[in-house]
């Protein structure tokens, strides 16, 4: 599989306060891939897709984009991508509508904007001045402004936060078909719900330093326990064995649980991305 994004020992220091906030990362972005760059606040994360976006440029190291330096390329890298950041800017006294179509005017490649606005549901009200709109309709409009030039690849910062269940559920799908459809997606949030059912791989940034790199599979394989927890009934009461998965099948006494008792609940020692989240970056998840 083809590297839309490979970053090599990429550093950034911010000049005002001297900080190092990106020390050495090293990662690549597979075309047609859902990647995650997790981490908690401060950690680097928002400075590399900064970097990445070519908003910051005095770093050192290498950053490839489609084979070429991502230096050598002018304003038209920006035709090709989308972005959508955690806080959504709009102009307030425009309608969602007239909001689109400024932006769009930036492009020379359009997207159907009556289309994704009916498709997350804004279409009714687009001709409503977007200063009326809550948090979770600007985070839609802002969503579809990323998708407005018909994009490749996708910058994605938070984009379910403030979305209730059936909008989140609708955003979701569209990351997905857009992945099918050839796209690629670089996906940052404190959600790890999204994570699971989103990224193919994820890394967990913290201080600065990418601290792993994996599917999110192998990483709750690594972190979990290999163990099994059952949970079952015996003389009227009930009752909670753990087994070792490695001796499972030689274990007389899971056996005979199995074969000879009623069995309420059975559940691996799978950990969850939050519990990943905490030990690898040793801080919590805050959403």
């Amino acid at each position: 599989m083809d590297d839309v994004f490979r970053v090599e020992d990429l550093r950034f220091t911010y000049k005002k306060n001297g900080v190092e906030a990106v020390r050495g990362i090293t990662f690549s972005i597979r075309k047609g891939e859902i990647f995650g760059l997790l981490g908690p606040s401060g950690a680097g994360k928002s400075t590399t897709q900064k970097i990445l976006t070519r908003l910051l440029k005095n770093y050192t190291g290498t950053i490839e984009y489609l084979g070429k330096d991502l230096k050598s390329y002018d304003n038209t890298f920006y035709e090709k991508v989308g972005v959508g950041f955690e806080l959504p800017v709009h102009f307030s006294k425009l309608t969602g509508m007239e909001n689109m179509l400024f932006f769009q005017k930036l492009y020379k490649k359009n997207a159907d904007v009556e289309a994704l606005l009916k498709r997350v549901g804004l279409y009714e009200d687009k001709d409503r001045k977007v200063g009326e709109y809550s948090k979770g309709m600007k985070m839609r409009l802002n969503f579809v402004r990323a998708l407005l030039n018909d994009p490749q690849f996708l910058f994605l910062d938070e984009v379910t936060n403030g979305l209730d269940p059936k909008n989140a559920l609708i955003v979701k799908d569209m990351i997905r078909e857009f992945k099918e459809e050839g796209g690629t997606v670089l996906l940052s949030t404190h959600l790890m719900n999204d994570v699971e059912e989103l990224c193919d791989r994820i890394a967990f940034i913290s201080g600065g330093e990418i601290r792993e790199i994996s599917t999110p599979r192998d990483l709750k394989i690594k972190y979990g326990r290999r163990e099994l927890a059952v949970e079952y009934y015996e003389n009227s009461a009930t009752k909670l064995e753990t087994f070792d998965l490695d001796e499972l099948g030689e274990n007389d006494k899971f056996l005979d649980i199995v074969q000879n008792r009623t069995i309420e609940t059975m559940h691996s020692g799978e950990t969850s991305l939050d519990d990943i989240f905490i030990k690898v970056t040793g801080e919590k998840v805050h959403e």
